[in-house]
């Protein structure tokens, strides 16, 4: 424990990250289990691509239900009682989700469980950090949190496809599900073990201070001109990630890129992620600046989606996930969730970044519809010029006065 201008940082919130991290891992392999093995699903159910593709979607269409309620919950009984529920529902439908690997209306009920935990764990992202975690470690803090995501995304890609692979060309699905199951329900009971509700006392001063109530902090956020920006701009960039992530082995079989490559890009593009992750909120929160940040990592991003867009062999689709992941995923993603907190308090963190993430759902569901019906190409072309859009929303934002007050102590 240490102290910093009579406030009190605890150790122990390391601990609260890193189950936090743990849970958030497992809910978000459930999500794109499938989607990893998309042509051996196919055949192994016997369903078109469509039917595949809706094991991801059915998360973003549950999150667009229960975003609120799940924030309203989380803000009215604690990050205990929400994140509980989360890695409960995590628990018992991942183990269904294994038992009943091999028929498809199951697994899809299943999948339907696991979509209503989701909401529970991803929102409370930002108010764990604010629970536990000094302003100067939040950006860090949510960085971490992001980056137990991509952690998912890189053992779906690079492991999912090797456990279905059984001898004699056998697919293991059944099995690779159990697994899944199994570590689900053991990362649920380390959670509802380890986790606590809040440190002693607080790690900052703000945290002392009232919240608003759920209605009053949406009639709030809606005030903030730049809220508004932050929004549209995650209703692009988290619309688009979704998007791609769902889809990843089919844009990658239109450029003919085996699996077992498409599973080395998504990595890649996770792995570039965590690195981003791990570097880009820290600078911010040592620098004290937000906006510029967002912008640099927001700016590069595009090299890497325009490359992706355009690539037409593996080593090219590689190079260019790669750029794109570290920017996008490991900058603008963390960032962003820290900046919208700091610059709609005194709304509860959990409104203000579910109604973030429940924009990011929509998009993504939207996005997902319109590749599968209009086309993947067409789309990664409209994406650029979304990306453009998000530039000139950052240029027109201010800088964070939250983290401005901080750089004066």
């Amino acid at each position: 424990m240490k102290e910093q201008s009579g406030i009190k940082i605890y150790g122990y919130r390391w601990v609260i990250l890193a189950v936090f991290a743990l849970i958030t891992i497992l809910i978000e392999i459930q999500w794109v289990a499938h989607a990893s093995i998309a042509r051996e699903a196919r055949v192994f159910y016997n369903v078109e691509q469509g039917m595949i593709d809706l094991l991801a979607v059915v998360y973003m269409a549950v999150f667009l239900l229960l975003c609120f309620p799940a924030s309203h919950i989380i803000e009215k009984y604690g990050i205990r009682v929400g994140i509980g529920i989360g890695a409960v529902l995590t628990g018992v439908f991942g183990l269904m989700k294994g038992f009943y690997a091999a028929d498809y209306t199951m697994v899809l009920i299943a999948q339907i469980g696991l979509a209503v935990a989701q909401p529970f764990i991803l929102n409370a992202t930002t108010k764990v950090a604010v629970r536990w975690f000094p302003i100067n470690e939040r950006a860090t803090a949510v960085g971490v949190a992001t980056l137990a995501q991509f952690i998912a995304f890189i053992i779906v890609m690079l492991a999912t496809p090797r456990l279905i692979a059984g001898e004699g060309g056998e697919v293991l699905i059944e099995k690779t599900m159990m697994l899944y199951g199994i570590l689900s329900a053991a990362a649920a009971v380390i959670t509802l073990v380890l986790l606590k509700e809040r440190p002693a006392t607080p790690p900052s001063h703000e945290e002392e201070e009232d919240r608003f109530m759920f209605r009053e902090g949406v009639r709030n956020l809606f005030k903030q001109k730049d809220y508004v920006k932050t929004l549209a701009i995650f209703f692009i960039g988290l619309g688009m990630f979704n998007a791609i992530v769902s889809l990843i082995d089919p844009i990658n079989e239109m450029k003919g890129i085996s699996m077992v490559q498409s599973g080395y890009i998504m990595a890649a593009m996770m792995g570039s992620g965590i690195v981003g992750a791990l570097v880009l909120p820290l600078v911010s929160d040592k620098l004290r600046k937000r906006k510029p940040i967002l912008l640099f990592s927001m700016l590069l991003m595009l090299p890497g989606l325009v490359g992706m867009t355009l690539a037409g062999s593996y080593t090219v689709m590689l190079v260019f996930s790669t750029i794109f992941g570290f920017f996008l995923l490991g900058g603008a993603a963390p960032v962003g969730f820290q900046y919208a907190a700091e610059i709609s308090f005194p709304t509860p963190e959990s409104t203000s970044q579910g109604f973030i993430l429940w924009a990011g759902q929509i998009s993504g569901m939207l996005f997902v519809i319109g590749m599968d019906s209009v086309g993947i190409q067409e789309f990664m072309y409209g994406f650029i010029g979304l990306s453009v859009i998000i530039l000139l929303l950052i240029l027109g934002m201010k800088e964070s006065p939250m983290i401005q007050q901080a750089g004066k102590e």
